[in-house]
């Protein structure tokens, strides 16, 4: 408010400045006629103090102004302006106008945009696992190194459309989220089975030990965390082993033996597009996938922490407790 009767007050002082002068007028007029200051000097301290008064009068009413305007920064309406009591208020009022409706015009052009993007890249995603369908199918009929290793290949095509698609609903209007009671086991071998050529052709050992636990969580997506981890862990360990095991009371870990995260990457590995020391050694990485773990955990009501060591690995944990969520 200090700041406030700062400006005010410079914003008076051309009118205390006029009166000044009108009053220096007066008097350099009665000095000349030889006429006595006093009949100057007397109406020219009545003139001051009811100049006082006006001013502090019109101080008040705009402190008042100023809260109003001040209180409606956060959600502004048009109808929520105060009158106009000036022509300078109407015009600013009109100019208020024209600015929101060119802000919503914005605003709806950017939104049309984004949801034709989004529409056309979710098309395009769906068009993109018809030709990878009939590629694996084609690579199912033989059983050579190149045709495993291409499958692996190709497995890795289809996690990064289910990326792109997983990016895409993050923020949609409506969502497919079906939360229900599942059986964890059956989640893990089938997010685990996906990765079998890998384990298979990189000799890396796995350590798979039953949960035999049920999980309040949406199948579909919990799947598509756990395979962004294990595509993370066979990325980043080139021997050892990847476990997978149940920490009390409903923590899923996911562990490798691989080279690890560097300390100073570790707090930022769940920051949408950050790579890190590792991300940049491995030229395709895109910081997307911890991310969406992330934030998929977030919609389900599930935490998900790393914990690492450089060249003794990493551990990822999913804590499935789920809180105030609704079984459907």
């Amino acid at each position: 408010m200090r700041g406030f009767w700062k400006l005010y007050l410079r914003g008076q002082l051309p009118a205390l400045g006029l009166f000044a002068l009108c009053c220096a007028v007066f008097g350099a007029a009665f000095w000349l006629y030889r006429l006595p200051l006093g009949a100057v000097g007397y109406p020219a301290l009545v003139s001051l103090v009811l100049w006082l008064v006006y001013a502090l009068l019109r101080g008040i009413r705009a402190v008042q102004k100023h809260q109003t305007l001040s209180a409606l920064t956060a959600a502004l309406t048009e109808d929520m302006l105060p009158d106009a009591a000036t022509v300078d208020d109407a015009d600013y009022r009109r100019i208020i106008a024209l600015l929101r409706e060119a802000r919503r015009t914005q605003e709806l052009g950017a939104a049309r945009k984004y949801a034709d993007m989004v529409d056309y890249y979710t098309l395009w995603a769906h068009q993109i696992k018809t030709p990878i369908a009939s590629m694996r199918l084609t690579l199912q009929n033989e059983d050579t190194p190149l045709s495993r290793r291409l499958t692996a290949e190709l497995g890795r095509v289809e996690r990064y459309v289910e990326m792109v698609l997983a990016y895409l609903r993050l923020d949609a209007d409506a969502t497919d989220y079906v939360l229900r009671e599942c059986e964890l086991d059956p989640i893990v071998r089938g997010a685990v089975k996906k990765f079998s050529g890998e384990f298979i052709e990189r000799r890396l050992s796995l350590d798979l030990r039953p949960t035999n636990l049920r999980v309040l969580t949406d199948e579909k997506w919990l799947a598509f965390v756990l395979e962004q981890l294990l595509s993370n862990a066979l990325k980043y360990t080139p021997a050892g082993r990847v476990s997978i095991y149940l920490e009390s009371p409903a923590t899923l870990c996911v562990a490798d033996t691989g080279i690890g995260v560097a300390p100073e990457d570790l707090p930022r590995i769940f920051e949408q597009g950050f790579t890190g020391y590792n991300g940049r050694a491995d030229k395709q990485a895109s910081g997307l996938g911890l991310y969406l773990c992330r934030r998929v955990c977030q919609n389900l009501g599930h935490t998900i922490s790393a914990e690492s060591e450089p060249g003794r690995g990493t551990v990822i944990r999913l804590d499935l407790s789920c809180k105030k969520l609704t079984v459907e």
